[in-house]
């Protein structure tokens, strides 16, 4: 009798976790599902690349000191978004003898800078993608930082957990136990075969 509850105890949790998290997660396994066919067929559904250049000067006073450690980092990259409008987070600032590299990215997109340190003067390049590009790259978390991978983390999670308690919920359902499982079963092997004959 207590084993009878038990199990009516687990296959009601269960359930309740399968649907609210197959709901929770709903957004992110239809993203997925669809820039997973835009990656997969790229150069079908791949975006012109927007292409502008600019060329500008900043205060020479920031970049023309001969002590590499002092020059103005913060006070030039805060004044190429402002005066730019360059979006994304800073990916990378080199400083060599005769120049300041600066390069900004997000998904989708990047800014790259080079400033004469003698002249002040910099070539500012700004690339940008077409939306289907920004979504192949948040699904592949390029350029999205610490938040981006956190929630593809998380959308692993959740998958994972709706995944499980889809298995549990068919362990409980006795007419369609054999069956789910021997579905289950066969959709791995299938998945095996194409992997060893055409991939590997």
């Amino acid at each position: 009798m207590k084993n009878s509850k038990l199990k009516r105890k687990i296959a009601m949790v269960a359930r309740w976790l399968h649907v609210y998290l197959s709901m929770a997660s709903f957004t992110i396994i239809f993203f997925f599902a669809v820039t997973g066919l835009t990656l997969n067929h790229a150069e079908k559904f791949g975006d012109q690349l927007r292409s502008t250049q600019k060329k500008g000067k900043i205060n020479v006073k920031w970049v023309n000191n001969p002590d590499k450690a002092e020059i103005a980092r913060l006070e030039i990259v805060e004044y190429l978004r402002m005066t730019n409008c360059i979006k994304g987070k800073l990916s990378d600032l080199r400083i060599d003898d005769s120049q300041v590299e600066v390069s900004f990215r997000a998904p989708g997109y990047a800014a790259d800078v080079f400033i004469n340190r003698i002249t002040g003067e910099y070539d500012l390049t700004i690339s940008a993608a077409g939306f289907i590009e920004v979504i192949n790259d948040l699904h592949k978390g390029r350029d999205t930082g610490t938040a981006g991978s956190f929630l593809i983390d998380a959308s692993a999670i959740l998958l994972t957990l709706v995944s499980l308690t889809g298995l549990v919920l068919l362990l409980f359902l006795k007419r369609k136990r054999l069956s789910g499982l021997i579905t289950a079963a066969g959709g791995t092997i299938i998945a095996y075969i194409v992997y060893k004959i055409w991939i590997a």
